[in-house]
């Protein structure tokens, strides 16, 4: 037992070694990633603490207050055209219980006058423009402004336009592709490789365990970027309907588990942006703490995260 002692602590020791030296030198072992952008703000659905969610109307407004990109998702109608929708059922968003993809352009209905803000429980956001905009309308207003598209069906066709309205309009550097699913995440990179693309659920899991084995400075990462939700929103602005969640305990644990410092700055050093969603009208304390250098994603207006690029 002791010979066998002898040679493993030497070994685990200066594999442990190695592993911190290119966590903090990752540059020796990996080319830093290069995007045509880099973002300090992010507004969520358009800003919709501010405007109704994903609207024309909400798009112009964070642009016009300083916003250097559009987070929304996408959707597929009956007869074919890519919508900007969070939601593929309207019930919540327009009060009435119809598919998108059962309905035509024209006949999409219009958003409430008043929509409540999803992750700030009893706030609630207004504004003269209430329909739902077109991809295409976006791309086409807001040439430079960067768009992280997030697909939440696994529909080829829909992945597909996304894709054509990209190139057509010359911005695949500037789109993103994002999804919480692996296989949506494939099937996108599939149809148009040359956009960078968020991590999955399932890989940002697989980060967090490449980072606590000490694997992670010697992985290589496609990814562009990483984008979660602040835990501190938990239960504070966002009741979330998943019982476990409401524990403060759970909470707690997914803090100190998924909130490394060293982990983040491991990924910036690599090129990869960081994008933290707050949603609140500005950065808490303890995301300035960890998180600074990164991205926020946020609900509401122009809030500049201390920058270290």
């Amino acid at each position: 037992m002791a010979s066998y002692l002898y040679y493993l602590l030497p070994a685990v020791g200066g594999y442990a070694l190695a592993s911190l030296y290119f966590l903090k030198n990752p540059h020796i072992l990996h080319k830093k990633k290069q995007t045509a952008f880099y973002c300090t703000h992010i507004s969520h659905r358009g800003g919709c603490g501010e405007r109704i969610e994903n609207t024309m109307g909400a798009f112009t407004h964070a642009v016009e207050v300083g916003t250097e990109m559009l987070e929304i998702d996408c959707h597929l109608t009956k007869d074919g055209h890519v919508v900007v929708s969070h939601d593929e059922n309207l019930l919540r968003q327009t009060g009435q219980d119809v598919n998108i993809s059962s309905l035509n352009l024209e006949e999409l209905p219009p958003y409430r006058e008043i929509l409540e803000v999803t992750f700030k429980t009893g706030h609630f956001s207004t504004g003269s423009d209430r329909n739902i905009a077109l991809l295409e309308d976006v791309f086409h207003k807001f040439p430079h402004i960067a768009v992280n598209i997030e697909v939440k069906e696994n529909n080829s066709m829909l992945i597909e336009k996304i894709s054509d309205l990209v190139k057509k309009y010359n911005r695949e550097a500037m789109s993103v592709w994002a999804s919480v699913d692996s296989t949506i995440m494939e099937n996108c990179r599939k149809t148009n490789s040359s956009m960078p693309y968020m991590f999955t659920v399932k890989r940002a899991l697989k980060l967090l365990l490449l980072y606590y084995t000490g694997l992670l400075p010697f992985v290589p990462l496609g990814e562009s970027f990483l984008q979660f939700y602040l835990p501190q929103i938990i239960n504070r602005e966002y009741i979330p309907e998943m019982w476990i969640l409401r524990s403060r305990l759970v909470i707690f644990l997914i803090e100190r588990l998924t909130l490394r410092k060293g982990m983040f700055k491991h990924l910036r050093d690599r090129g990869i942006q960081v994008c933290e969603i707050n949603t609140d009208q500005a950065p808490g304390q303890q995301g300035m703490d960890i998180f600074t250098g990164g991205n926020i994603v946020m609900d509401y207006g122009l809030v500049f995260w201390p920058e270290t690029k």
